[in-house]
């Protein structure tokens, strides 16, 4: 197998792959913490729902933006991230039949990730960083919150540079034939957007670091540090998108056989995320007087748009490779791909939820948000984490839950034991999030702040009118409630996997799917086949790309209505 002495490496028996030990160790302690991390981070999401529900309002202020502080750091960087790395690790090695880069600089990627989370989350809860994840100067956290930051970015870093290596080591030893997979590629552009992102979190991190320290007597400019910090803060997310959809293509394949239609059309769309998806965080900065206006029409139009389109070239040939793969085992009719599809495995329900709502969800909403004018009057409201909920949570993170249902058999060679409970959590998961953002997002068409607890402004001497919200809070609170369930159930089934699931060494993974489904998949991904065969032609994903681009003009139109209502054209 490659470079790889045989006692550094095994052969997985559900699918035959290589496995370098050494590669699986941190595959494992990545995703261990991982998990830690999203358990830290659905607690947190309880108490906040609770407190924005204005009818239970849970927390005081003060209370109030410690937990959102632990939620985002823990939600949108630690759980991500770990999980990131463990992809990485995978990619790096098993899909290319080769061992680990260098133990020590995993070693080392480990140890301070973990050090700078434990450093963060103790700065959080003791009353030290309630700043919020995007941490603004001039408010200003305990040093121990920038330094554990810093840590935690320069052991992503190591990652980085661990899994550069693996691949030039895959490709002096020939240990794979011609391109790279598909999954690999989009592995790569995430690790290029990381070192982009990596490098400018430094850049605004340290001095801010050295700040709190007292070595500097006054905090970074304010308009310069939020400049830097999005490049880092956004394009952290733009990571998750890719490694996203690299997962997306994964279970894909590994659930229902499926074989992307054009392997260059879909490289071509992950170069574009490298080459224009940073430049999304201007959104966040449109309300900004500090910002030129040809910057901002720049990155929001002709940039932005380009990020666009590798989304929704990825969000029609995942889909479509489904469907074909469907239409390969004999699955007729317009839609019989999708009702006779696996929905009973957890690995297919997560990745294809994760997809629609994606796709619907944060795709609609996303592009809306970044057109100038609507944000303007959209920014600072509830919309926005309303926004990013059905992409980070209702996306990424579900994917991610997917590739676990996975993960934990294959890699750390235990079985799930109540699989009752995990057929039924990525839709558990998947309606909470979708029902809360909903809420926000309708909530925020209101006026609802994003940040602020008290909508009502209680003591303030200016009344705050924002309409009759409290049902869309009421759905916010619910909806959030049921998400976090449903993480939580994912943490306690995969904590109980890993620790007391019953071992499968030496034989293959139980199977999710029925027999024959699994008989099915196993066939074509053992078999040589073209998605460009005849009479494979993808009809059903072409209809539901119509719904979607119907769905996306009513949202838009109707956003352009509501700014009429509040710029009146006479």
């Amino acid at each position: 197998m490659g470079n790889m002495k045989p006692e550094k490496m095994r052969v997985c028996a559900t699918t035959g792959l290589p496995v370098c030990l050494n590669a699986e160790l941190f595959i494992k302690l990545n995703a261990v913490f991982g998990v830690v991390s999203l358990l830290i981070g659905a607690v947190a999401a309880i108490l906040l729902a609770l407190t924005r529900w204005e009818t239970v309002a849970l927390l005081d202020p003060v209370d109030y933006y410690m937990v959102i502080s632990l939620h985002g750091l823990n939600m949108l960087i630690f759980w991500i991230l770990f999980m990131e790395m463990a992809i990485l690790y995978f990619a790096s090695t098993t899909l290319l039949n080769s061992r680990n880069f260098n133990n020590l600089l995993s070693w080392g990627q480990f140890a301070l990730m973990l050090v700078g989370m434990v450093m963060v989350n103790y700065s959080v809860l003791a009353g030290r960083a309630s700043v919020t994840m995007t941490s603004y100067v001039p408010l200003r956290a305990e040093q121990e919150f920038y330094l554990g930051m810093i840590l935690f970015a320069v052991g992503a870093l190591l990652g980085t540079v661990n899994f550069f290596g693996g691949l030039y080591i895959a490709k002096r030893d020939k240990t794979y034939k011609g391109a790279i997979p598909l999954v690999v590629f989009g592995a790569l552009a995430a690790a290029i957007i990381a070192v982009f992102t990596i490098v400018h979190g430094a850049i605004v991190l340290i001095p801010t670091w050295l700040w709190s320290l007292g070595v500097l007597e006054s905090p970074p400019d304010a308009v310069w540090y939020r400049l830097i910090w999005w490049a880092l803060g956004h394009c952290s997310q733009q990571i998750n998108v890719c490694a996203m959809v690299a997962v997306w293509y994964f279970l894909a394949t590994l659930t229902t056989g499926a074989k992307p239609l054009n392997q260059t059309v879909c490289r071509f769309a992950f170069l574009l995320y490298i080459l224009f998806i940073n430049l999304a965080s201007a959104h966040h900065l449109l309300v900004d007087p500090a910002v030129s206006a040809g910057w901002k029409m720049w990155n929001t139009s002709y940039a932005l748009y380009l990020a666009v389109m590798a989304s929704m070239i990825h969000g029609f040939t995942v889909p479509a490779s489904v469907e074909v793969a469907g239409r390969k085992k004999g699955m007729g009719g317009l839609f019989g791909w999708l009702t006779k599809a696996p929905w009973k495995d957890p690995g297919f329900s997560a990745f294809f939820l994760s997809l629609v709502i994606f796709g619907f969800g944060g795709g609609i909403t996303g592009v809306t948000l970044g057109t100038h004018q609507i944000n303007i009057i959209a920014h600072n409201t509830l919309r926005i984490p309303g926004h990013f909920h059905v992409t980070v949570a209702g996306g990424t993170t579900l994917a991610f839950m997917g590739l676990a249902y996975y993960v934990v058999p294959l890699i750390f060679r235990r079985e799930y034991s109540f699989k009752a409970f995990a057929r039924l959590q990525p839709y558990i998961f998947g309606f909470g999030i979708s029902l809360m953002a909903i809420g926000m997002t309708l909530a925020g068409s209101l006026g609802v702040p994003r940040r602020h607890p008290d909508i009502d402004f209680t003591g303030a001497k200016i009344v705050a009118d924002l309409g009759d919200a409290a049902p869309f809070l009421a759905m916010l609170g619910i909806g959030g409630v049921i998400a976090a369930t449903g993480a939580l159930i994912f943490v306690l089934l995969t904590v109980h996997a890993v620790f007391l699931g019953k071992s499968n060494k030496g034989r293959a993974m139980e199977s999710w799917q029925t027999p024959e489904q699994s008989k099915l998949t196993a066939n074509l991904i053992s078999t040589k086949w073209s998605p460009n065969e005849p009479g494979l032609k993808p009809k059903g994903t072409v209809v539901l790309t119509f719904i979607f681009l119907a769905s996306f003009a009513v949202y838009y139109f109707s956003n352009w209505k509501a700014l009429i209502d509040v710029w009146p054209v006479k």
